[in-house]
């Protein structure tokens, strides 16, 4: 399918053929037929991806401390990388779409295929052929409603949010900053909730076209205090809506100088919010500043997990402003068709775009693209005709990857490619970042889903790296199809899926490996070689600075990361495997208790192991640290000696009161050497680099350790 991007590094707007996305449980596919530019947002956003590097830093002073973090704690060379990484990215623009449902996910269940309906969300309802948008954000679209109507239902539930924050009542007066494609919408939703309305904006056009739609006041913006206070019969203002868009804090003082005492003024546009105290303070205004589309914008748990509001409790969501909007278009008492301006096929993108950014030197307003929706979409889009060498030996290792995030991008793939893998075919969830990632690596192809991925022969590593739900079965059907597989942690969320993996593995002609990778660090492997000759059990204490992860992040959902326990925890604990050779058989846990919402209680947790020979080992994993600490300190101690890793940078070993020192020149957690174990266990025939049983027994006793912190008592493994 096409679809439209910014490239972050060079700031180009072009259309690019990628995969189409699958459809996820809570989700709808829709075939678009229409999708609308934001003049105002997305043109923001084409601007600054057009900055230069220097112009992107002033502007995130923040970003910039993180990089000059990482590179201290990392080293410049895995920083630089990284910074490639993500400047090497795609943004998918637009954020408001109609179209016809095609397909439905599990747990929806009021909406079909066959529905028209319009649809919003960054990242969900893009400019592309194909969107894939969570349920809560699909509403349906009247059949009297067109589509390039629809296609503003996103902008209409803004508009409308706006309006309901600011309260009105019947034959109020109420003023509009700003009359662009939201202050068009809010003037002509102000006029239908029976309120007086007075437009202010530079612009005599957009005056003159707020004035088709019921504005009875009018007034350019150097023009206007005296003319509010006249149209106003001398109160001023009961209610102001800034729907301009600018830096400058000019409108919200304007706003706080023509409002009648007690009155409102809420910020829909993004302005500059330095509140002058004398005017508002003068006349006790109440200022709010209008959240996008509603309750629920910016909640995973609305807008991702499809966990909608009670209506009793919350009239209006995100939407049901949107669902309010289109049924004022079916009754059409909002004109929208008034406020296009421009119609471009998708194949015209690149001058849509010109015109927004002024590089086209005409006036616009509502600009809108067209789709073909007839269009025979293909499911592998080929990116490289280089076919493998005839002499290529069957037993090279031949990659399908699945799932194409941040870690794939800036270490699988990397060290994939140094040990002369061969990249066929790739996917990913939106399949964006499979186009994206695949032509950087020179895949052959990209397709929409794993189904694609196992149906290629020629396919004989099957490598995992999406999101930690779907790590187990997707584990278990390349098994069964008899594939290599190597899967990111954690290999499983719980019992059921480790037994199903397990028992495929068992069966497999396919070797199975998971990604924990510290074994393989020069640090871990020296650590190992140091008590090679031990007849006593070691101690072990792992102290780990993992920093907060936000409570709403995916990590924490129960169904989609398992908490971190499960997903990073493992790695630790596979370390302490490997040192003692010995597998977990008991765990005891114990979490911080806090009464603040900000806090995960077993994020930072204690955690005590006790090892088949003899050996214990405690892990400390704590997220209420500081980063300006190293992440990883480990201390082992046995036989008479110590040994000690910091970071995977620096280690010492301590024997005959004698301490030895080592410093790498960059952190090494060992991926390239993980790889490389991967590659020679796929060409050369050899055993999983991890037994099944340490695979098994270090995933089971993540899932204790929870158990442990339910119970309060030490759990058998």
């Amino acid at each position: 399918m096409k679809q439209v991007f910014q490239n972050l590094k060079s700031g180009t707007v072009r259309v690019t053929e990628v995969p189409a996305p699958l459809v996820r449980p809570g989700f709808v596919l829709v075939r678009t037929a229409a999708s609308l530019i934001s003049a105002g947002t997305e043109r923001l956003t084409v601007e600054a991806g057009q900055k230069s590097l220097i112009g992107r830093a002033v502007e995130q002073p923040a970003l910039v401390k993180q990089v000059i973090q990482k590179a201290r704690s990392e080293g410049v060379g895995h920083t630089i990388d990284a910074v490639r990484s993500k400047l090497a990215s795609l943004i998918a623009l637009g954020y408001s779409a109609a179209g016809t449902v095609t397909e439905v996910g599990n747990e929806v269940t009021d909406l079909r295929p066959g529905d028209r309906v319009a649809c919003a969300g960054v990242g969900y309802a893009s400019h592309a052929e194909v969107i894939s948008v969570p349920k809560n954000l699909c509403v349906r679209l009247p059949d009297d409603v067109s589509f390039d109507a629809g296609a503003f239902g996103t902008l209409g539930a803004i508009a409308l949010q706006g309006v309901r924050l600011a309260e009105l009542t019947l034959g109020e007066s109420v003023v509009v900053i700003g009359l662009g494609l939201i202050g068009q919408l809010t003037v002509q939703l102000v006029r239908a909730h029976g309120c007086r309305v007075f437009g202010i904006d530079l612009d005599q056009t957009k005056i003159e076209l707020a004035r088709k739609f019921g504005a009875d006041g009018f007034a350019p913006e150097d023009d206007v205090r005296q003319r509010v206070m006249d149209w106003s019969k001398g109160r001023g203002a009961d209610a102001v809506l800034i729907t301009a868009s600018s830096q400058s804090s000019q409108p919200v003082e304007l706003a706080g100088e023509i409002s009648r005492p007690k009155g409102r003024v809420v910020a829909v546009g993004a302005v500059g919010l330095t509140l002058p105290r004398q005017p508002y303070y003068n006349r006790e205004l109440t200022f709010k500043i209008s959240m996008s589309y509603g309750p629920g914008r910016y909640d995973p748990e609305y807008e991702e997990r499809g966990h909608d509001y009670p209506f009793g409790y919350v009239r209006w969501t995100e939407g049901r402003n949107m669902e309010a909007f289109v049924d004022l278009l079916a009754e059409n008492r909002i004109d929208v068709e008034s406020l296009i301006t421009h119609r471009f096929k998708l194949a015209e993108t690149e001058d849509a775009y010109k015109l927004i950014t002024g590089e086209r030197n005409e006036p616009y307003l509502g600009v809108v693209l067209q789709y073909d929706t007839e269009r025979e979409l293909e499911p592998r889009i080929q990116l490289s005709a280089k076919q493998p060498a005839a002499a290529s030996p069957a037993s090279n290792v031949r990659i399908g990857l699945i799932g194409a995030g941040n870690y794939a991008r800036a270490m699988l793939l990397p060290n994939f490619k140094t040990a002369n893998a061969e990249f066929r075919s790739i996917s990913s969830a939106s399949g964006v970042s499979a186009r994206q990632v695949g032509e950087r690596f020179g895949f052959r192809s990209c397709v929409s889903g794993a189904n694609e991925i196992l149906a290629d022969e020629e396919i004989n590593l099957v490598v995992i790296a999406t999101r930690h739900d779907s790590h187990a079965e997707l584990s278990r059907l390349a098994l069964e199809s008899g594939r290599h597989v190597f899967v990111e942690k954690p290999l499983a969320l719980n019992d059921e899926e480790l037994d199903r993996v397990i028992a495929a593995a068992i069966k497999s002609k396919g070797q199975l490996m998971v990604g924990f990778n510290r074994r393989f660090s020069p640090h871990a492997r020296a650590a190992q070689e140091f008590f090679r000759e031990r007849q006593t059990p070691l101690s072990i204490n792992y102290r780990v600075n993992a920093g907060r992860v936000p409570p709403d992040h995916w990590a924490h959902d129960p169904r989609e990361g398992g908490g971190r326990i499960v997903g990073e925890v493992c790695h630790f604990m596979d370390f302490i495997q490997f040192m003692t050779g010995s597998l977990v058989t008991r765990v005891f846990a114990e979490s911080i208790s806090s009464g603040s919402h900000q806090v995960i209680a077993e994020d930072s947790v204690f955690i005590t192991l006790r090892l088949a020979d003899g050996s214990n080992g405690s892990i400390a994993y704590l997220a209420e640290g500081n980063s300006a600490l190293p992440k990883e300190r480990i201390e082992i101690f046995g036989a008479g000696k110590a040994f000690l890793i910091d970071d995977f940078r620096n280690a010492a070993a301590y024997e005959n009161g004698r301490e030895k020192k080592t410093k790498l020149r960059e952190q090494d957690k060992g991926q390239a050497d993980e790889v490389r174990a991967v590659c020679a266990m796929v060409r050369e025939g050899k055993a999983s680099p991890i037994s099944l049983e340490s695979l098994a027994n270090t995933t089971r006793a993540t899932f204790r350790i929870r158990e442990s912190l339910r119970t309060g008592l030490p759990v058998e493994v």
